[in-house]
This record gives C-alpha cells, sequence and structure tokens, in this order.
C-alpha cells in the first residue's frame, strides 16, 4: 500500500511551534526576566499553552487546560514536560508582565521579515489606526457616551503602523480605548523618506509640521472642524478633472488667533467617479498628482482588513482573566499566532484564504499532517489519501 507523504511526520501544531526559534525566546525571556519565581511554569510553556488557545479557539481556562491534557502525548516534542492547573495558568496570566510577549512578537516578525514583501517602492510607506476590543468598564476605560441604563463598557485600544502589502503590523501599542489616538505617534519612529497614511483621528499639528522636518511624507483626511486658509490654488488638468479632482490648493492649517503651530501644508478635494462621495485631503506631499495621493490613501484600507482578519480568525471576544496584564497577554499571543499562520501563507505557492488556513490548522491540529506539503497540494493530498483508501478496502475484501 503507498503511503501519503501528506499525512504523517509531524502534528501540525509542532510545526508550527517549530517556526519559534528557542534562541530567540531565550533572548526575549533574559531581557524581561520572566521565568524569575516561576520554578515549572516557565514562560516558553506560557507561550505554547496560549498557542493552544488561539488555535484551538479555546473559550475558557478549563478548555485549556483539559484539551492540552487529551493531546499530552503528541505535545512532547513542544518541550512542554508540565501541564499547569487552571489556577496556575490564571496566575501566570495575571502576573507574568506580558512585555515579554511584546518582546516575541517583535523579534519574530523581525527574523522573519525577510518572507514579506521588500521592495524598495513599498517598504516605507506605512499606515497608522487603531481597532478597539470591548471589555469591561473595570478593566479598561471605554471611550464614547454611556447608556441611558448608566453602564459603559470598557475597551482596549490596539493601535498599529502596518508596512504597505506586508499584512502584519510593525509597530503595535496597547491603551484604554479612551486615549486619544494621538499618544500613538509618540511610539512611532520612521526614517526619512517614508510616508505615513493616518484618517483624520491622528490630527496633531505639532506631528505634521515635525514629520515635515524630518524629510516624512504624510496623508491624512482633512478633519472636519479644521480651520485654514488658502495661499494658493494649484492648476488642475483635464486628466485630473477626469479623475475626480475638484479643488487642489496650498493652504495654511490653524486659526491665527491659536497658539498651537500653524501647518503649510496642501489640500486636495476629490469627487469618487463611482459612489460621487466628495473627499478631501491634506498632506505635506506639493510634487505628487493631486489623484496619485487620492489612491495613496485608498491603500489604508489594507489596515481595515487586517483588523477584520484578527477579530475574525482569533479567540479574541473570551478572555481568559479579568484583569488587564491577562487581556494584553492573549492579544499579544493572538497577534504571534496570527504572524506564524501568515509565515505560512507566504511561503506556500498556493494561493489561499487566510479563514481557509486557520480552519485547516484547527481542523488538523494535532493530526499527522505534513503541512507545507498539504498546502502546495490539497488535491494530489486528496486522491492519495482516496487511493489509499480503495487499496485498503480491496485488501480487506480479499
Amino acid at each position: 500500500m503507498n503511503k501519503s507523504n501528506y499525512f504523517s511526520g509531524q502534528p501540525t501544531f509542532l510545526q508550527l511551534i517549530r517556526l519559534v526559534p528557542k534562541d530567540l525566546i531565550a533572548q526575549c525571556i533574559d531581557q524581561s526576566r520572566s521565568d524569575h519565581y516561576y520554578k515549572k511554569f516557565n514562560t516558553w510553556h506560557h507561550l505554547v499553552t496560549m498557542l493552544f488557545t488561539c488555535y484551538a479557539h479555546c473559550h475558557s481556562l478549563r478548555e485549556v487546560v483539559t484539551g492540552m491534557r487529551a493531546f499530552e502525548g503528541r505535545l512532547q516534542g513542544c518541550g512542554i514536560r508540565f501541564f499547569p492547573t487552571r489556577s496556575t495558568f490564571a496566575e501566570a496570566n495575571a502576573n507574568r508582565d506580558s512585555i515579554v510577549f511584546e518582546r516575541i512578537y517583535m523579534a519574530l516578525k523581525k527574523h522573519w521579515d525577510s518572507i514579506f514583501p521588500d521592495s524598495r517602492a513599498n517598504k516605507s510607506v506605512y499606515i497608522i489606526d487603531s481597532t478597539t476590543i470591548k471589555l469591561f468598564q473595570a478593566i479598561f476605560k471605554g471611550s464614547g457616551l454611556g447608556k441611558e441604563n448608566g453602564r459603559r463598557k470598557g475597551g482596549l485600544k490596539v493601535h498599529m503602523a502596518v508596512q504597505q502589502k506586508q499584512f502584519v503590523p510593525s509597530i503595535i501599542h496597547l491603551s484604554q480605548a479612551a486615549s486619544n489616538d494621538v499618544t500613538f505617534t509618540k511610539h512611532l519612529d520612521f526614517s526619512p523618506g517614508s510616508t505615513v497614511i493616518m484618517d483624520g483621528g491622528y490630527r496633531s499639528y505639532r506631528q505634521y509640521n515635525e514629520w515635515t522636518t524630518q524629510r516624512i511624507r504624510w496623508v491624512t483626511r482633512l478633519h472636519p472642524h479644521s480651520y485654514y486658509q488658502v495661499k494658493k490654488k494649484l492648476p488642475i488638468s483635464g486628466k485630473q478633472k477626469r479623475a475626480g479632482v475638484n479643488k487642489d490648493a496650498l493652504i495654511v492649517l490653524g486659526a491665527p488667533y491659536d497658539k498651537i503651530p500653524k501647518v503649510p501644508c496642501r489640500l486636495i478635494r476629490l469627487i469618487s467617479p463611482e459612489s460621487k462621495r466628495t473627499f478631501e485631503f491634506i498632506t505635506n506631499d506639493v510634487e505628487s498628482t493631486a489623484s496619485y495621493i487620492g489612491n495613496l490613501y485608498r491603500k489604508r484600507w489594507s489596515i481595515e482588513v487586517l483588523f477584520k482578519r484578527l477579530k475574525q480568525n482569533m479567540p479574541l471576544q473570551y478572555f481568559l482573566g479579568d484583569n488587564q496584564n491577562a487581556i494584553k497577554i492573549q492579544v499579544w499571543c493572538a497577534l504571534i499566532a496570527d504572524l506564524l499562520l501568515q509565515i505560512v501563507k507566504k511561503q506556500v505557492k498556493h494561493k489561499w484564504a487566510f479563514s481557509n488556513i486557520v480552519n485547516i490548522v484547527r481542523l488538523h491540529l494535532f493530526n499527522y499532517l505534513n503541512l507545507f506539503s498539504f498546502l502546495e497540494h490539497p488535491d494530489k493530498a486528496i486522491i492519495t489519501t482516496t487511493q489509499q483508501d480503495f487499496q485498503f478496502k480491496l485488501a480487506l475484501s480479499g
């Protein structure tokens, strides 16, 4: 009987874990001192347990603990020698500083950076935005008005900077939902020649001027309450008009009586030929065409797709702890789990929807499935398996 190469080797979960270099983890542990005062359930055990939580879509501590014990034999290859009780797992989530998982994500992203798109045209284009994960008000302070009954929802805000076409965040900051988006800009350090694309929530005149001084191009939406003075109207060609350009002018942002610094920039008004909606953009780029600036801002939609991917495919609706540290750990580990699947997706030539890869991993998490070979030639694997079943039935009947 022919043996399929797709259903042999190591469990799928172990193949994903092996994408995480042990020496890299050891460096992050040493920097964070995250294994001090822990005898058995160290950072490596904690990371593997959280990745199991993400890939198996566990919703409670009991599901995690019992699920891992059920596959105890197949977890030996992960270096797991200790299976925690619920209380031990909960205590580690509450007390082990989430900074170690942040460092693991950033180090892992840097280690695998070479497999992601790295062309000179796109490397320096960053898209920044934030998404909110709803939680209890007692854990993280929420934003907006409360309900009529006086109840308010809290939330965790995840700020991200994503390089164009990479689909994985390069810079991440976690804060309370009530915090202003502008606070994220102090965590950004872009090199000269970079481009920053953002929505109107990142309105900071001081930051705009600082980026201009650093030779960083920025593009954003004009805030509806912004005051500006038109200094010079720029000509609009027939081609630009057909592309929807309605206005192109050099302006100065800021009211004369305000003490905040004024921002010399460019205002572009576009009317979408398809939807007839009007968009107003501001930028410090006075060289590019108005339609090019409009198309540049459209690239911001890729970060919305990333947020949707994370929320739909990672367990971020149910949290294993009721404190800030536990929730941050789960968010960072969800980002690590997402990154590992993106690494798999980028190394396979066969085109797969990310949600399909997530489902395959979940269904075959502890099956002996050669993940990369299966994803590369799924039809061949199915044919080989069918032939084996047929030959097995013939052998039985004979």
